[in-house]
């Protein structure tokens, strides 16, 4: 008995079976994967849009402070942020230790006055 031609490895003999259905597949999986895709992105857009449009409901908690005006700081222990208007009068002096440093702890600044004496 004659043996037939050597088809070759197990692994070449998988590969040319596979490898067409694996075409046909792979296009149907990309286009499947691109409809997703669109349909995520048109959800988020959607939904990004409601919550810009969305008015505001009773109940809902604020977060943080709602933002106040602010005419009066004090440099204690316990500030922490510089308001504009303090680094305007001290002609750019922009962090609490550069303001404690010329004018003194618990210097304390209000719109439309002068500034404190500087130690």
């Amino acid at each position: 008995m004659k043996r037939a031609g050597n088809p070759g490895s197990i692994e070449e003999v998988l590969r040319r079976a596979v490898e067409p259905v694996l075409r046909r597949a792979s296009t149907s999986i990309a286009q499947v994967l691109g409809e997703m895709a669109a349909a995520h992105i048109d959800h988020e857009l959607k939904g990004k849009r409601a919550l810009a449009r969305r008015p505001a409901v009773a109940g809902r908690r604020l977060r943080g402070r709602r933002r106040a005006e602010i005419t009066r700081w004090v440099a204690d222990r316990n500030a922490r942020r510089v308001p504009l208007f303090v680094i305007e009068m001290t002609n750019g002096l922009d962090t609490k230790k550069k303001i404690v440093a010329k004018f003194g702890e618990n210097a304390a600044f209000e719109k439309g006055k002068p500034l404190p004496k500087a130690k």
